[in-house]
């Protein structure tokens, strides 16, 4: 087991030390407490948890509601009322919002005590955690090594002891990469189920939760609900915490191992995921490999992703974009090069693939494939040259396996399931039917449950 010299709370689970604060055995303050002295011993080497606010948390204590005080980070693409957020560019270094993101608000109401504010690359665009603010976030398993993007402080934190949940977002990975890559779950919901963008009506962005199991994740999915925004939706009747207490024991899993040739894998992660379904399949669970018509998926996601740019590049003075980095000046060429045909294209490409992949749900709980082809690089690396010999063009190739689900609107689960040979972790993504976080839950359980993968935090190498 890995060493962790943390306070003994911050070892717990979120659900062990909610139980404790129903049994009044501990308070928030305790809690606040242990997260305080667990981000002094683990930074600034970390650099996951970038702005604290604990003066702010002890001022909002909300004892009798669903989480009743426990502490959580917030991405820095988000905004909290009163504490600096800087999306990680230059051009908002000191920016101060007067207002919390409505997912904030609903989160607070639940009793989430917000401590700070998780590192995340520039604008939230890459899977390496770096910008020109704050610097780079490294991987708690190896610090010279990549935790992940773009919600990596919070996979770091999470996987350290800061802090028991985690908020974090998704567009093309970003909540899936760094839970693979730091030994923690990671939720990306359907667009609608917990907040929304800055846009309104986008849905390929979405926010979501992060946590060191799976029941933990279903719980503050549970917290983030209640946001009116034109494409949210009511809760279930039935919450997502409850739906993972009845996990069966086996599960039918549809795995395309590359994605039915969308994207590159090296052959240890090609290797460790398949032996995580060899297991599954000794428990009694069906695994078939199936296959889907993946053939225009790339060229509609860069080109919705373009428009998506094209929107906030739009929304932003240039005394902010001229601060930019290369490879996002980069997407808003793309961006003006996009033709009404190009959007067209894209959009009858994700019809296509919904219903395809909605059939194939038919037949299965969750379908399996990998959240990115190969293990974390040096930090330094913004993105990998070649994945298994095939050259990357840019840093959008190795982001390949995230398309599927961000462009259907369904859920997606990155679960832990091992080590590849060099000790780093890596997870595999599970990807539910339309709006059924629950079914996705459930199935995610299961699987935590056959492969018994430790996820206890640790001290930072």
């Amino acid at each position: 087991m890995a060493e962790f010299t943390g306070p003994a709370l911050s070892a717990l689970t979120a659900l062990e030390v909610r139980a404790l604060l129903k049994a009044r055995e501990i308070s928030p303050q305790d809690l606040l407490d242990a997260a305080e002295t667990r981000i002094q011993q683990t930074e600034p080497a970390q650099n996951a948890m970038v702005t604290r606010c604990f003066a702010r948390a002890r001022k909002s204590i909300r004892p009798d509601t669903l989480l009743g005080g426990i502490p959580i980070g917030v991405k820095d693409l988000t905004d909290v009322k009163n504490v600096r957020t800087t999306y990680g560019t230059i051009g908002f270094k000191d920016h101060i919002p007067t207002a919390s993101d409505p997912l904030v608000t609903v989160m607070e109401s639940h009793g989430a005590l917000v401590i700070g504010k998780t590192n995340t690359p520039e604008m939230g665009a890459g899977a390496n955690t770096f910008n020109e603010v704050f610097g780079p976030t490294g991987n708690p398993h190896n610090s010279a090594l990549n935790a992940g993007g773009s919600s990596g402080g919070a996979a770091s934190g999470l996987a350290t002891g800061q802090v028991w949940l985690s908020h974090g977002s998704d567009y093309g990975g970003s909540l899936r990469t760094p839970a693979a890559y730091c030994n923690v779950v990671g939720l990306r919901p359907s667009p609608g189920r917990a907040g929304g963008s800055a846009t309104v009506f986008e849905t390929l962005g979405v926010q979501g939760p992060m946590a060191r199991t799976v029941s933990d994740c279903a719980l503050f999915l549970d917290a983030m609900q209640g946001v009116t925004s034109p494409i949210s939706f009511p809760a279930p009747p039935t919450s997502f915490l409850t739906e993972v207490q009845s996990a069966p024991d086996t599960i039918r899993i549809g795995y395309m191992p590359d994605l039915c040739g969308h994207a590159p894998v090296e052959s240890d992660v090609a290797t460790l995921l398949a032996s995580a379904l060899r297991e599954a399949e000794k428990s009694g669970c069906m695994v078939e490999e199936v296959t889907l018509n993946t053939t225009n998926m790339d060229q509609a996601f860069r080109a919705i992703r373009a428009l998506g740019f094209a929107t906030t590049a739009r929304s932003l003075l240039e005394s902010i974009t001229r601060h930019f980095k290369e490879t996002i000046q980069g997407n808003a060429a793309d961006a003006a090069a996009l033709t009404a045909q190009d959007l067209a294209k894209a959009n009858l490409t994700r019809a296509q693939l919904y219903r395809d992949t909605s059939e194939l749900l038919t037949h299965f709980d969750v379908l399996a494939c990998p959240v990115v082809g190969l293990g974390p690089l040096n930090r330094e690396i913004e993105f990998p040259p070649k994945v298994n010999g095939t050259k990357s063009r840019d840093y959008l190739d190795w982001l390949g396996f995230s398309n599927l689900a961000t462009l259907t609107s369904l859920p997606a689960l990155s679960l832990p399931i091992g080590r590849l040979p060099n000790g780093m972790p890596m997870g595999i993504q599970l990807i539910g039917p339309n709006r059924g976080e629950g079914t996705l839950l459930k199935a995610a359980r299961a699987l935590e449950r056959i492969l018994a993968t430790n996820t206890s935090p640790l001290d930072p190498r």
